[in-house]
């Protein structure tokens, strides 16, 4: 816990502005400083709600004794300072300074390079950067080099772009459209050093990035509360970025063969249908249902490409072998423009029959029932397209010498 005195406090208001971000807008005048809290809120408070944001700043002198706040006036800019480092990739908080709303961002290049622990003659960029804030419910306090917020400042929540801009040192600060609370992220000048060493070599890249970025949790099909891994994607990567992505994690030579399936957020269970290839654009697309978002995929390693699987139907056959009382389950893959007749074919290399010239019927159960027969005459191929074919349970039995013989004779019913 830190005590100051109240002559070393000094309150600001907070503003919306109009691109949706909050500021620390001016200092609670005389007036309202001998307000209570109550009817500063009331005052303060546009949305009628039961908060009162502000922020405090707090000014040290020599070895970090707080000292009174210096006097506002009207040509004063309170300006907020951070420091991005494109080896780390990381943006920290460096400063405030008060700057003259005539003066000119090229009169404080060396005190930002004192900040940053840089030489003073370092050449610098500086960018203008339109962070949101959210408010913690907590209110908690944090201590972010010398200055103490009432309210949690979060970053990054700007849309539907990164708003980042280059900032003219000549400029003056009020013809650069700064104001009070405005954030300048600054960095090394790599006009000589080049870029190609680094991800993202300057604030805008980086932020775009931080924007972006998704971290997913995949998981197998198969066994999907097991061998869970994350992977850092973006939220703007297309399908063949995200396989690809995943075909390095997983060590396979052809990401055309991952198949990918979206995660349902009301049951908590994979989607009932898989991904097609070239399905979505984006990853967003991906990890959305409805008016939900998340962040989990499940994938299988597929046999054969993805794209040569969707122009073939797969269908699951179970073989009831009669004389053994036996069970067999077989998958059979053939092009959609097949036959009954080619399944049935397809299926009797694959399962054991009594004689070698046996015929099969194939049936389709729903319910545990016999919903219909595809197949129960052996003199014709039906004609049915596998397209076409239902999504029901398939079961596939030989006919008996009993009822061929039967089908090889012609009846005439006589009435």
């Amino acid at each position: 816990m830190v005590y100051l005195s109240v002559q070393f406090q000094r309150y600001w208001l907070w503003a919306k502005r109009q691109n949706h971000t909050y500021r620390p807008n001016r200092p609670l005048t005389a007036q309202e400083e001998v307000q209570s809290v109550g009817q500063l809120r009331e005052v303060s408070n546009k949305a009628n709600n039961a908060e009162l944001k502000l922020f405090l700043e707090v000014e040290f002198g020599l070895e970090l004794q707080p000292v009174p706040p210096p006097e506002k006036i009207k040509e004063d800019i309170l300006l907020f300072f951070k420091l991005y480092d494109p080896s780390k990739e990381e943006i920290r908080y460096a400063g405030r300074l008060f700057v003259k709303g005539s003066g000119k961002p090229l009169e404080i290049l060396a005190k930002l390079n004192e900040l940053a622990g840089f030489l003073p003659d370092e050449e610098i960029e500086l960018f203008e950067v339109n962070f949101s804030s959210s408010f913690a419910a907590s209110s908690s306090t944090q201590n972010i080099g010398c200055d103490f917020y009432l309210c949690y400042l979060q970053e990054i929540k700007f849309e539907p772009n990164v708003m980042c801009e280059h900032i003219n040192r000549n400029l003056s600060f009020r013809g650069c459209q700064l104001e009070d609370g405005d954030i300048i992220c600054f960095q090394k000048s790599l006009r000589k050093q080049g870029n190609e060493q680094y991800r993202f070599p300057e604030v805008p890249s980086f932020l775009e990035y931080v924007h972006n970025r998704q971290v997913v949790r995949f998981c197998s099909l198969e066994k999907s509360k097991e061998d869970e891994f994350t992977l850092e994607l973006s939220k703007q990567n297309n399908y063949d970025e995200v396989v690809e992505c995943l075909a390095r994690h997983l060590h396979l030579d052809d990401p055309s063969k991952v198949r990918l399936t979206s995660h349902n957020c009301y049951s908590q269970h994979p989607k009932p249908q898989p991904i097609r290839y070239h399905g979505v654009d984006r990853l967003t697309e991906i990890l959305s249902h409805y008016n939900q978002t998340s962040d989990i995929l499940y994938y299988e390693v597929l046999d054969i490409p993805l794209r040569e699987l969707q122009g073939l139907k797969t269908l699951k056959v179970t073989f009831y072998h009669a004389a053994k009382d036996e069970v067999t389950i077989h998958t059979i893959r053939l092009p959609k423009q097949s036959t009954i007749g080619d399944v049935l074919n397809d299926l009797k290399t694959k399962v054991e029959l009594s004689r070698p010239d046996a015929e099969l019927r194939l049936v389709e159960v729903f319910y545990h029932k016999i919903y219909k027969v595809l197949r129960c005459c052996i003199a014709s191929f039906y004609t049915v397209v596998l397209g076409l074919l239902r999504c029901f349970s398939l079961l596939s039995t030989q006919i008996s010498s009993l009822v061929v013989n039967l089908i090889s004779f012609t009846y005439f019913f006589v009435f």
